[in-house]
């Protein structure tokens, strides 16, 4: 009865990470469509859910890894146990709602990771990962998908803009690109669905492993596609408007063809791990995307401080989450009712997190009202970009993230210099002009004749 309810509360749990997930990584998909006015912000989160949903049901081999593959198996069944898992969602979730409330897309997947190695090596120790799979499956594709897409969009930016490069003074047509991105940001919505949501069905089904309830080796049941599917729509239709308007607003200063060709390598990298059982980071492959857009672009730059900050956010989720995860392990062990505790801290934090995100509240209709990109949006900046605040419907000023009144600095500074530097030119020319003129009098009272000159 007790491993029944313990079961019972990793399900529902690993069915509310689903959700923060969807919420979470919604921008990766939809922030530039929204942004660039290709798809109003309801109808956009709208698209987003269904092809989560849809993406849901194309493939388990993400699933498999998670639930075959990362946590060892011994003599009595898997090496970790429900109440240990239970503890791993919690530090999961605790980092992806913590990010979330002050904007940052951080990796749910490595959150995920983080919190069940954290809670794996409490409660059996580090023999209970898998290092093999850790390496091959988790550590590497989060080193080289960002790259690969990374170099993807940079040679698809410098294809497209070379396609429609015009010499005869027409338009290029660069601005129907807009409408392509409708279509590549949904296939990235579809590829997160088939990519994020077996996460959570590895999780579900690793815990019925671990309980002796389900057959080891063998993929999720249709209950767990179908039940996992729905909380990630769910998640997605809910919008994450806080990560869609730091990603999104700065990404209005990304031209359409850039846009287009960064989401096409976002997708076309997300689905070939997913179908290559790669448990990748969609917030990764969407950064790597964008900052290799924006090195292909002729005019626009790359803003490296920014990309050393979003490492920094990878570098720490693990741990952090792990952490978590660890912490919840040990209070787990005191039996049912550590369980318990765990659940009632848990419980206490996530309405703490949603009460303090109502005293800043952002939806559709405020999710984008400067240019405050972080993680992979603001990476990408194109020259001449302004930070320009736009009061909300209550007339207040939306208050920035770090990152962003970091952005406004950097372009402040830039743009001092560039009026120093104006200035310093335009005093040079006043000099040469005063110079010019000053030799060009010399010369005329050289050459004309003084009153009385016998010439």
């Amino acid at each position: 009865m007790e491993l029944t309810l313990v079961v019972l509360l990793v399900i529902v749990l690993a069915l509310f990470f689903d959700f923060t997930n969807g919420f979470h990584d919604t921008a990766n998909a939809m922030a530039t469509p929204i942004a660039t006015g290709a798809l109003k912000p309801k109808t956009a989160v709208l698209l987003a859910a269904i092809l989560n949903l849809v993406g849901a049901f194309l493939s388990t081999e993400v699933a498999k890894t998670i639930s075959g593959g990362l946590i060892n198996e011994g003599d009595g069944g898997v090496l970790i146990s429900p109440a240990m898992i239970f503890a791993g969602l919690i530090g999961a979730i605790v980092w992806n709602l913590l990010t979330w409330l002050y904007g940052l897309p951080s990796s749910s997947s490595h959150a995920l990771f983080g919190g069940l190695i954290g809670a794996a090596i409490v409660g059996a120790g580090f023999s209970a990962i898998n290092g093999g799979v850790f390496l091959s499956k988790i550590i590497i594709p989060a080193l080289a998908a960002p790259l690969t897409a990374g170099l993807v969009a940079f040679t698809a930016t410098k294809v497209a803009y070379a396609i429609t490069k015009r010499h005869d003074g027409k338009k290029d047509g660069r601005g129907r690109f807009r409408y392509a991105q409708i279509a590549s940001s949904s296939l990235i919505a579809l590829a997160h669905g088939t990519n994020d949501a077996q996460k959570t069905m590895g999780v579900i089904t690793l815990t019925l492993v671990a309980a002796n309830m389900q057959d080891p080796d063998t993929g999720p049941h249709l209950w767990v596609i179908v039940t996992c599917a729905l909380a990630i729509a769910l998640g997605t239709y809910s919008g994450g408007w806080r990560i869609i308007r730091t990603l999104g607003a700065g990404l209005t200063q990304v031209k359409p063809a850039q846009g287009f060709a960064a989401e096409a390598s976002t997708a076309a990298t997300i689905l070939a791990s997913s179908h290559l059982g790669f448990a990748l980071s969609t917030t990764q492959v969407a950064s790597g995307s964008v900052i290799g857009s924006g090195l292909g672009r002729k005019g626009s730059t790359v803003r490296w401080r920014t990309v050393g900050r979003i490492a920094s956010g990878w570098l720490f989720t693990l741990p952090a989450a792990g952490a978590v995860g660890a912490i919840a392990a040990l209070i787990a062990h005191l039996g049912m009712i550590g369980i318990i505790i765990d659940a009632v801290l848990g419980l206490g934090f996530i309405l703490f997190i949603f009460w303090r995100s109502s005293r800043n509240k952002v939806d559709h209709s405020n999710a984008i009202p400067v240019p405050d990109v972080a993680e992979s949006g603001y990476a990408v900046r194109i020259r001449k970009g302004k930070v320009k605040p736009v009061r909300t419907k209550t007339g207040t000023m939306p208050q920035l993230t770090p990152v962003a009144q970091s952005a406004v600095r950097d372009d402040v500074a830039a743009r001092e210099a560039e009026k120093a530097a104006r200035a310093a030119e335009r005093s040079e020319q006043e000099s040469e002009k005063v110079e010019r003129a000053a030799k060009a009098d010399r010369a005329e009272n050289t050459d004309t004749p003084k009153t009385g000159d016998p010439r």
